[in-house]
């Protein structure tokens, strides 16, 4: 099956992360996508831990699997030049090069769109695209720290914890994703592209927006809760005999049902336990109660018990536990690479029933130079170090 951006080309100028994943989208969505990269080394997330492939890291596969690699100089007019023509031929340009460098190399939103002006391009950055901190650069766990999002992880008596996941980075390719498109779209019309500005910051603000309205609005600062919820109780992770179980009673007939199983059906008529708001105004007290109940059985008994009553609960897993777990081998989300022995995590949905296909792996440093008429002297310094 064509990919559903067949046709679309994407030129990437992409460093580590949140350019390169917004890359791997287009590329895993049948786009051509064509990765720039400096002639020294290119990406630094090349050597992003341990040699997997091909003198390769495997944050460098993730991130970059399915697009051409070309190396090249842009501090030399060749390479300006090999710039130009592949940006002259794309429809979405990709950088998340430091602040300031697209203007000094003069590929700088403005001068670059002037000269091509149906290019689509996207630049991201740490802080934003205005403010005092537009030209500082940042990293993942900077900008969960700068915008808060850091303070409302874990629990009350936790220090600010980061997300274990690259959230703003990742969030970001995909808000890059998700307005090129749109931009693609308007261009259908006006015939015309135009610029897209994303940062870290700003997403990292989006996925906290929650609990920054709640504060701007109402005044409330987030209460930290681990694993639990500000509004509904029971409804966080509990130790079982054996391994954690996470439940959420999301209302009052599931805490019931759940008092049911435990064998406190007196709970429900309790007035400091009958309604979630009482519950919430006693939640040390109905835990205090409830905590000893869970820890008497393993966890695969509770549940068996509380799933066959409608109760939501979850396992806690490891990743090697959710990766076994039948509903997760049946989505198939874990695909074979082609022309590769490993496996990679697809895109997070079907289209018309199928899960869009890894094309290929990442490319080797400046494998596809030779494609776009650009000669190997460009990147033969780095043969040694990418075999």
């Amino acid at each position: 099956m064509p990919g559903v951006l067949d046709g679309v080309r994407v030129l990437e100028l992409g460093q580590v992360l949140a350019g390169p994943f917004a890359g791997a989208i287009f590329a895993d969505l049948g786009a051509e996508v064509v990765k720039v990269e400096r002639v020294d080394g290119g990406d630094d997330a090349r050597r992003m831990g341990p040699a997997f492939r091909h003198g390769d890291a495997l944050n460098f596969q993730v991130f970059n699997r399915g697009k051409q690699s070309v190396a090249l100089d842009l501090k030399s007019g060749d390479g300006l030049a090999a710039f130009e023509r592949l940006a002259a031929e794309a429809d979405i340009f990709i950088h998340n090069l430091r602040p300031g460098v697209p203007k000094a190399l003069g590929i700088d939103g403005p001068s670059l769109c002037a000269r091509h002006p149906r290019l689509i391009y996207c630049e991201i950055s740490a802080f934003g695209s205005a403010g005092p901190m537009a030209l500082r650069p940042g990293y993942e766990p900077l900008i969960q720290a700068f915008s808060g999002l850091s303070s409302t992880n874990g629990g009350p008596d936790d220090p600010p914890l980061r997300a274990g996941a690259s959230v703003c980075d990742q969030g970001t390719g995909m808000w890059a994703v998700i307005g090129a498109l749109a931009m693609l779209h308007r261009r259908q019309g006006t015939g015309r592209g135009g610029i897209l500005s994303a940062s870290l910051l700003e997403t990292a603000l989006v996925w906290n927006g929650q609990k920054a309205d709640a504060y701007v609005n109402e005044g409330r600062l987030p209460d930290r809760h681990r694993s639990g919820h500000p509004g509904f109780v029971p409804y966080e992770a509990f130790d079982t005999a054996d391994a954690p179980l996470l439940i959420c009673c999301g209302n009052d007939r599931l805490f019931t049902k759940l008092a049911a199983e435990l064998g406190r059906p007196d709970w429900p008529a309790d007035e400091r336990f009958a309604t979630n708001r009482a519950r919430l105004a006693h939640k040390a007290a109905l835990l205090a109660e409830l905590e000893p109940l869970l820890r008497q059985r393993p966890r695969a008994e509770w549940t068996a018990r509380l799933e066959a009553a409608g109760v939501p609960c979850a396992p806690i897993h490891t990743v090697p536990e959710a990766l076994a777990h039948p509903q997760v081998q049946a989505l198939g989300v874990l695909q074979a690479v082609p022309g590769e022995d490993f496996r990679l995590t697809a895109l997070p949905f079907t289209i018309d029933g199928e899960r869009p296909a890894l094309h290929a792996g990442a490319p080797r440093l400046g494998q596809h130079n030779a494609l776009h008429g650009i000669p190997d002297h460009h990147h033969q310094a780095t043969q040694k170090e990418t075999p």
